[in-house]
């Protein structure tokens, strides 16, 4: 009875410090990809988890697969997205924070038993920037206040794609939406979509340029002096970075859900445009960079 009594101890005792896992955590090949991608492993590997860190894999298309077939286990994934893998969803769910996320979720986890963890308040989507300095000086903060400030004659010259400026759901979306036309001559056209190249007409006033088209959570924009201006009427679909996860790892490791959490809910718009600048432009890998917040703000020791 003593011995079966010291086994089952000892068989507590090693089960307790056992190391968990292993997990595979992947992200999309961008730079924000490999940032939240490297903060969900640091986070599980500061709680003892054995971590495969297949951070920046792939494109999209490769992640989705990879979960699916079980490849990896959790990576970053956008809302907004949803409306690409499940087409039946109603569209102009995605145009709203909190309902894109509950209907992605829905469909994600019956579709695929795939579980979305709580989401970032941020949101990585077409957006108009405009230089801080103009911004600041006539209270410029919303597409609302864009247009009135065009409707009273303030002098704009936006960068932008041709895709950007000619397609029906961005800047045409926006200027019915919000009540304002561009012309010609107040536009500066580029035939790829880089917005480092309209980030940087702005912030250099290049041909007078002084708004650009951009990304919510571009890395240049902090650096460059540029200040995102809210889409109010919810334009454009909602990309709020979430972690997904396997239901059966989720299963398993029921804690990993409230190890994200707080993370996640920490990363404003702000704070990942500077965080994504500090690889972009500050030469930071993701890897570090990801450490370094993570400890700054006391979620790993």
């Amino acid at each position: 009875m003593k011995k079966i009594l010291v086994f089952f101890i000892l068989m507590t005792f090693f089960t307790a410090f056992a190391e968990k896992g292993p997990i595979v955590v992947g992200s999309k090949i961008d730079t924000e990809g490999g940032l939240l991608g490297n903060m969900i492993v640091v986070v599980l590997e500061n709680n003892d988890y054995k971590v495969i860190n297949k951070v920046q894999l792939g494109v999209t298309s490769i992640l989705r697969k990879a979960i699916a077939s079980g490849q990896i286990d959790i990576y970053p994934e956008y809302t907004g997205n949803g409306g690409f893998f499940f087409p039946d969803i109603d569209k102009t769910l995605f145009k709203n924070h909190q309902k894109g996320y509950e209907a992605v979720k829905a469909a994600d986890y019956k579709a695929n038993k795939v579980v979305w963890l709580t989401p970032s308040p941020a949101n990585n989507t077409w957006a108009i920037a405009v230089r801080k300095d103009l911004a600041t000086s006539h209270n410029l903060k919303t597409l609302e206040d864009m247009a009135k400030y065009i409707n009273k004659g303030g002098k704009i010259v936006l960068a932008a794609s041709e895709e950007f400026a000619n397609r029906p759901d961005t800047l045409k979306a926006f200027q019915s939406t919000y009540g304002f036309e561009l012309q010609k001559d107040q536009m500066l056209l580029f035939s790829g979509g880089n917005t480092a190249q309209t980030e940087k007409a702005a912030a250099t006033g290049t041909n007078g340029v002084n708004f650009a088209m951009a990304y919510g959570t571009d890395g240049a924009l902090s650096a460059l002096g540029l200040v995102v201006l809210d889409d109010t009427k919810g334009v454009q679909p909602v990309y709020a970075p979430a972690p997904v996860i396997r239901e059966s790892v989720l299963k398993k490791y029921p804690e990993i859900k409230n190890l994200l959490k707080g993370v996640f809910t920490s990363l404003t718009r702000e704070r990942l445009q500077k965080l994504n600048a500090s690889i972009q432009v500050g030469g930071q890998d993701s890897y570090t960079a990801a450490k370094k917040y993570l400890e700054k703000n006391g979620f790993i020791k």
